[in-house]
């Protein structure tokens, strides 16, 4: 028995780590395999010649199916039970990998990037069900951080992936076949019932706008730029001139400046106004998106300059949900996620039409444009809802919590089920600064 506060303190998050290890790491397969994929899609329909407006298209149906999925699959969940929805999807998104390879056509590539957003929807349901299942009051928060590197190091491995996969053949579509199966085994093998739940309360949209709307606007813009990026930014390297081997490591230095900065981010963001963390980050990463747009993309300044812009663009949704929970009634947690889900997968559906539209227009740089028109967008409605109502005292913000910007289905499932049933929820039993909510 460990006798000190700290390695007491400690017990519990190693206790729940150990308990999620196979989750973990079948999370980090999945997203090696996706995050390897999706790049490898927006590359080969370069080459295709799909042509700017329709690669946009397709890299958008990501995001269409993935909304869905987010609001059909519980229902399928319901009927049969998590493990079996799991296994049935993650076959489901390693079949369209496959599929990508027969032919390099946008419609059949758009309607398996539909499908595979559907299915990793419910994968992501199935998971964090699991993640929330093995924590605790105590250790949700720290298992929440646990599992954003998971996601982020899973997307960042599949662009080194890239690096060593030769992309003209099959040979990316089998890998990331293979690593999406693979996924199953940890999950399929658990020897941990199916996580329950109860259900939540829904809080109004209109209650949540009126509470924190520049949260809101932040949200669809984190949404927006997030899918931008993450979908043409390999487009944007190809039609630079950079080989593959250049766009996986620009491409992995992206999300890899995520996972660095999220944590300094969110710690600053509990020690200032939370709309002047988000002010702060969104005029940062204006400017930074300005000198990415002007750089030589084959010199080593772009790879730095996109490291910080990774880890100043992809804290922005966590930040902006944390200045909605600081406004909103505890306990209303999940249905604010679920809205804010909801936001931020509206603009991922848009990001990729603006951003295409603006290499269209612009060249390669105008994928940064885009970015840098809507960084500023958010920070000047920033300083107007500054100059309009003054901020909580920064005592009275809850403690930030670090989330992966792509996941979030979950909660969607919760609150849909939780207008249904009218009932609390373990998952909101707890303040986002990890102490017990207040009934």
């Amino acid at each position: 028995m460990i006798a000190n506060g700290r390695g007491a303190a400690s017990t519990p998050l190693r206790t729940a780590a150990h308990s999620a290890s196979g989750l973990l790491f079948a999370v980090l397969l999945l997203l090696l395999g996706t995050g390897l994929l999706g790049t490898v899609v927006a590359i080969r329909a370069e080459l295709a010649g799909f042509g700017i407006g329709v690669t946009g298209v397709v890299m958008a149906m990501y995001y269409v199916g993935f909304l869905g999925g987010a609001w059909i699959v519980p229902r399928v969940i319901g009927g049969v039970g998590h493990i079996r929805v799991y296994a049935a999807l993650a076959s489901l998104c390693s079949s369209t990998a496959l599929i990508h390879a027969l032919a390099a056509q946008p419609v059949l590539w758009a309607a398996m990037r539909l499908l595979s957003g559907f299915a990793m929807a419910g994968l992501y349901i199935v998971a964090e069900a699991w993640l929330n299942d093995a924590a605790t009051n105590d250790t949700r928060g720290r298992l929440l951080s646990i599992y954003m590197i998971a996601v982020m190091g899973g997307i960042a491995g599949g662009q080194v992936l890239l690096a060593v996969v030769d992309t003209s053949g099959a040979a990316p579509f089998i890998v990331a076949s293979v690593l999406i199966s693979l996924a199953v085994l940890p999950i399929t093998l658990s020897v941990r019932s199916a996580p329950e739940f109860r259900w939540v309360p829904h809080l109004p949209v209109r209650k949540i706008w009126q509470a924190a709307p520049l949260g809101v606007v932040g949200g669809f813009g984190a949404g927006l730029a997030h899918s931008a990026v993450l979908a043409l930014g390999a487009v944007y390297g190809a039609r630079a001139g950079m080989n593959v081997a250049r766009i996986a490591l620009f491409m992995g230095l992206l999300v890899a400046g995520s996972v660095v900065f999220q944590w300094p981010i969110g710690a600053l963001s509990d020690r200032i106004h939370r709309r002047r963390a988000v002010l702060l980050v969104t005029a940062l990463a204006t400017g930074l998106a300005v000198v990415l747009a002007m750089l030589d993309p084959l010199g080593n300044a772009v790879l730095v300059a996109v490291f910080v812009f990774g880890g100043l663009t992809f804290p922005v949704y966590s930040v902006s949900l944390s200045h909605i929970n600081d406004h909103v009634p505890v306990g209303t947690a999940i249905s604010v996620s679920a809205l804010f889900v909801f936001v931020a997968g509206v603009g991922a559906i848009v990001g990729p039409l603006v951003a295409s539209a603006a290499i269209a227009a612009a060249g390669p740089p105008g994928l940064f444009w885009a970015l840098a028109v809507e960084y500023a967008a958010i920070a000047v409605f920033a300083v107007g809802r500054i100059s309009v109502r003054r901020g909580l005292p920064i005592s009275a913000q809850r403690r930030f919590v670090q989330v992966p910007a792509r996941t979030g289905a979950l909660v969607i499932h919760l609150a849909r089920l939780g207008r249904r049933n009218g009932r609390g929820t373990n998952l909101d039993a707890t303040r986002s600064d990890g102490q017990p909510a207040r009934r």
